[in-house]
Formats: C-alpha cells, structure tokens, sequence
C-alpha cells in the first residue's frame, strides 16, 4: 500500500519558497503602486501650471492661491490628492517675484511620504526631493 500526501519535509520546503517569492514581490509592488500615484500627481501639476499660465496672461503675474486656478483647497490654501497621497501647495521661486516665477510643490503623505517631495516651476525646473535630500528629475 502506496502512502499518499506530502511529508513536513516537502510543506515546510514549499512554505519556505512561497515565503521567499514574497519577500521580494512585495517591495516591487508597493514600488510599482507608488510610482503610479507619483505619475497622478504629476499629471495634476502639469495641469496646475497649465492653469498658471493662463493665470498669468490675464494678470500679468501669477498667483500663489491654488483656489484662484479652481482647484479645491483646504483651509492652509492646499490641494489634497485622492486618497491624501499628495499635499499640493504654490510658492515664489528663490530669488523671483511673483510676477516672474511660481513654483508647485507636491508634498508625499502619509504611505506615498517615502517618495519625496515632488517641484516644477514655471522656468521648467522638475525635481524629485528624495527623504534623505537627493534631488532627481522626474520628466
């Protein structure tokens, strides 16, 4: 009589396996989920500069209210992503007046906070501020 089944050798095997596969699938999926809230908010904030832009050619200045552009703010003046991912907000460039420079800035939150912070400004500037200060390009 033939014994049918798995011995604790070949489970214990089995479990080991799947539990390695895991380990490394996982970091790459929540990677890969980042990165596409990354791609959202930069869709957004080309759209905020869109609306800088035309912004500007009816003032002749810019404007660092994101709530002047249509975008629903809270009350710090800042528009929150879907799913509270992002925290967008308007400043001066260093060294520019209003009437020359805004830059948009897209601050990570909460689960997407280890991606760093995301700038463009009207001068073409795209950085990705890392946590640990590194800036890269993000186009």
């Amino acid at each position: 009589m033939k014994n049918k089944g798995f011995t604790l050798i070949e489970l214990m095997a089995t479990v080991a396996i799947v539990g390695i596969l895991a380990a490394v699938a996982l970091p790459q999926y929540q990677s890969y989920i980042m990165r596409g809230f990354r791609g959202d908010t930069i869709r957004i904030m080309q759209q905020i500069m869109t609306a800088q832009e035309r912004f500007y050619t009816d003032n002749i200045t810019y404007t660092l209210a994101l709530g002047d552009l249509g975008l629903r703010v809270n009350s710090s003046g800042k528009h929150i992503t879907d799913e509270d991912r992002y925290s967008i907000s308007a400043r001066l460039c260093t060294g520019f007046s209003i009437a020359q420079c805004v830059e948009i800035v897209a601050t990570a939150q909460g689960i997407q906070e280890e991606d760093g912070t995301l700038v463009v400004n009207t001068h073409g500037r795209q950085d990705r501020i890392l946590p640990d200060s590194t800036r890269e390009r993000w186009n």
